[in-house]
């Protein structure tokens, strides 16, 4: 929302600094995101007046100017407008300075004359839309006034964010009540009536709401005999300062009350809607199947049956909150405006522009709740207007469907239950006054002041919403700074949540950054990388997206982890070490709410670092991943944990496993298939990882077995062993610790190695063996034995030999 201090000043007495009204307004909640200057966008723009008009001696077209700016010289200026004399004054732009659309004005010769600057019409400096000539000031203008301040362009404007619940500050009328209730200024809110001559609208136009649920209210007005044309000048200025091009002012007047009110309008020709018993006979109902509506835009629109909609006799011709119909367009030909005011089911207008991609100015207010009392006075401020402005006559009346009438709320606030919450001492005169200048009706009886909220207001709807408003008007300032009050009580972490931080700061440690990817994924997704969902498993899917690539909620961290990888690559950066914990979701059929699983994931490309010129770095692969996950066992205490084998479409065959722990599955681990790399356009390897963070925590152990230093000193031995390819690092450990029996203190492999020497269809695990008898020192022949029994026993077990 864009708020105009100057229009402001129109509605409320604002005698603050700019820096001070934003302070105040940030204070109340409604946060301000930045602060504009108007007129800063035309400097170098001074009144001018124009001395000397001579033919250019090489083109019909053309004037050569002399014009006096108040410098100490006047300027040569070569214009081919042909709407000015000698003596006007008009805008002139001098050399250096950058107009609205983005031209620099510079010295230039045309046709063979300097010119030193430009004489303008008001379409260059963004102020109107006449082309045809230029801008004719008025003769008592300044010469050599900055011409932003002479035509009260200097101007600031706030952009401010306003939260869902508060639609009532989506107005300049709205924000004007907010700064009038925390300065304890009087507040001119906006409002008129026009004057109606000819035959009731009643006798011309019907309205019929099929259902009430998805249109409260509709209401319309008939102005005949209109002119479209331009707006005047501060009917443009309103509208440009508000965020909105001007188009005419019929166009506009809707655009300005909306701004003024929050009440979005839409104007129709009249001459264009069909006619039912001798009357302008308007709709509204929902889509029916096969129907279509072209928009203003030119766009045909096939229309889903929830799609609210405005029809006549002929058909659609509106999408209802969202945008009108070609056929219905307000032209230069138009003389009769049906005018549109009405209130619409939030959901179904955020559906419909969603659904479509037409997001407004109105749809944004229609999604978050437009007053329904309110109709009838913003249909006739704008007739008003365009009665003024457009010299149309209005039809006596306001045509109103109303089938339900919206009361406002009444709700009981208790002056000691204020004070209690708030610690604060506040009297009911206090109350009172700070809800009253909020347009709140309040009644006193006792102790307890019952409190109208006027429909404008949808967000207030209990006790506690009247106590918030009322610290936020009397300034948290002003509260009273107290300790809470409690006995024994301790805040603190659980057994949970802390194991948790010592996950996330045993993977920092190991090198591995946090990561926070969408919880919103694409729905392509699950075929892209070839994701197997259990029996009866689905994705989640969004009743109102963002947008068709996130309108799933993610099943694995897979793809964003993958995308987050893509994104660093394509940067430049090569070495991606990034771990996530969070949650993915699943449903089944007929299951109302969806299952939710917390995850701990990993993703790791490129090499830990970069030794230098004369040696390379070692990419990153599965035992990296099984490196980080090994750290993570350690740091629970989790003793019982291994990887076995899997085939997973979305990775490498080979190199591939599932993760245990006590036997029972709880993730995955493995490099990333190279066709799924290329749907995501990263560059392998990449070994990712995906473990429920559930069992991981229930297997934790607090305690642990207290291991003294050993005493004695251990022998290490390598061992070599050639065995088939289809055995695993996994059986092969497990052979040889079987075989080794209690001296055998520590199995590492530390080489997998095949090529030459090896042969085909093999390969050479390469162990680190340690022997250690924590009670004394081994001799030389029993550890040859050891190690010989190993040799033996490990090489029968896995079919293999030792490596010459």
């Amino acid at each position: 929302m864009r708020v105009s201090i100057s229009w402001l000043r129109e509605l409320v007495d604002v005698d603050l600094p700019t820096a001070a009204l934003t302070d105040l307004l940030d204070m109340t909640g409604t946060k301000v995101e930045a602060v504009h200057t108007l007129g800063a966008a035309i400097e170098g723009v001074f009144v001018g007046r124009i001395l000397t008009k001579e033919r250019h001696p090489d083109a019909e077209t053309l004037w050569v100017t002399t014009v006096d700016v108040g410098g100490p010289e006047t300027l040569q200026i070569v214009c081919g407008a042909q709407n000015f004399e000698a003596g006007d004054k008009v805008p002139v732009a001098v050399l250096g300075a950058t107009l609205p659309n983005g031209m620099t004005i510079k010295r230039a010769k045309l046709r063979g004359v300097v010119s030193e600057g430009m004489n303008c019409s008001g379409t260059e400096l963004g102020i109107g839309a006449d082309a045809s000539g230029l801008l004719i000031l008025a003769a008592d203008a300044p010469v050599g006034m900055p011409f932003a301040e002479y035509h009260g362009m200097a101007d600031t404007v706030l952009e401010l964010e306003v939260t869902p619940n508060r639609p009532d500050c989506l107005s300049m009328a709205g924000v004007a009540r907010e700064v009038g209730a925390v300065t304890g200024k009087p507040v001119r809110l906006p409002g008129g009536k026009p004057e109606e001559s000819g035959s009731p609208i009643a006798q011309r136009v019907s309205i019929t709401i099929e259902d009430a649920d998805l249109c409260p209210r509709y209401t319309a007005r008939l102005i005949t005999g209109v002119k479209i044309g331009p707006s005047p000048d501060w009917l443009v200025e309103r509208v440009t300062a508000a965020g909105a091009r001007p188009i005419s002012n019929i166009v506009d007047i809707t655009n300005y009350v909306m701004f003024e009110m929050g009440q979005p309008l839409h104007a129709f020709d009249a001459a264009t809607l069909g006619v039912a018993d001798g009357t302008i006979a308007i709709g509204v109902r929902v889509a029916r199947a096969g129907e279509t509506l072209t928009t203003l835009d030119g766009v045909k629109r096939e229309l889903a049956a929830d799609t609210l909609m405005i029809t006549d006799p002929s058909g659609v011709i509106a999408l209802a909150g969202v945008m009108g119909g070609e056929t219905t367009e307000v032209s230069d030909a138009t003389v009769d405006i049906l005018l549109e005011s009405a209130c619409f089911k939030p959901a179904s207008v955020g559906r419909t522009s969603r659904r479509l991609g037409l997001i407004s100015e109105a749809s944004q207010r229609f999604e978050r709740g437009v007053d329904p009392n309110g109709c009838v006075a913003a249909v006739d401020r704008a007739a008003q207007l365009m009665a003024e402005l457009a010299g149309g006559t209005v039809a006596p009346g306001v045509v109103d469907a109303y089938p339900r009438t919206i009361e406002p709320l009444t709700l009981d606030l208790r002056l000691a239950r204020v004070n209690s919450l708030l610690g604060t001492d506040l009297t009911a005169e206090a109350v009172t006054g700070i809800l009253e200048r909020l347009s709140l009706d309040v009644k006193t009886d006792g102790g307890i002041l019952r409190v109208t909220v006027p429909t404008v207001r949808p967000d207030l709807v209990r006790e506690a919403d009247l106590i918030e408003e009322v610290v936020r008007v009397h300034g948290m300032g002003n509260v009273p700074s107290t300790l809470p009050a409690g006995r024994g009580r301790v805040g603190g972490l659980t057994v949970d949540q802390r194991r948790r931080e010592r996950v996330g700061e045993a993977l920092r440690a190991a090198g591995l950054n946090e990561a926070l990817t969408w919880a919103f994924s694409d729905p392509t997704d699950a075929e892209r990388i070839g994701w197997v969902f259990g029996p009866d498993e689905q994705p989640v899917r969004l009743l109102n997206p963002m947008s068709v690539d996130q309108s799933v909620l993610r099943f694995s961290t897979l793809p964003g982890l993958l995308r987050a990888v893509s994104n660093n690559q394509r940067k430049g950066v090569a070495d991606v070490h990034l771990y996530e914990m969070g949650a993915v979701w699943w449903t089944s059929p007929g299951r109302k709410q969806p299952k939710e699983r917390a995850v701990l994931a990993g993703v790791l490309a490129g090499a830990w670092d970069h030794p230098g010129w004369s040696d390379t770095s070692r990419a990153l692969d599965f035992f990296d991943g099984k490196g980080a996950i090994q750290t993570v066992a350690e740091e629970l205490g989790i003793a019982r944990w291994r990887v076995r084998a899997a085939d997973l479409p979305w990775l490498q065959p080979g190199r591939s496993a599932e993760v245990l722990v006590g036997g029972d599955v709880v993730g995955w681990l493995g490099e990333v298939h190279p066709s799924v790399l290329g749907a995501y356009e990263c560059a392998g390897p990449v070994t990712v990882f995906e473990l429920q963070m559930k069992p991981l925590l229930k297997a934790a152990r607090e305690v642990r077995e207290f291991i003294d230093i050993p005493r004695f000193p251990a022998v290490k031995i390598d061992l070599a062993i050639v065995v088939p390819e289809d055995v695993t690092v996994e059986r092969a450990d497990q052979s040889i610790r079987s075989a080794g029996g209690k001296l055998l203190a520590e199995v590492r492999l530390f080489d997998v190695y095949r090529g030459t020497g090896v042969g085909a269809g093999k390969k050479s695990l390469a162990f680190s063996l340690t022997y250690r008898d924590p009670e004394r020192t081994l001799t030389d022949d029993e550890v040859s034995a050891a190690h010989e029994k190993v040799v033996r026993k490990a090489t029968a077990a896995l079919g293999g030999e030792l490596r010459a």
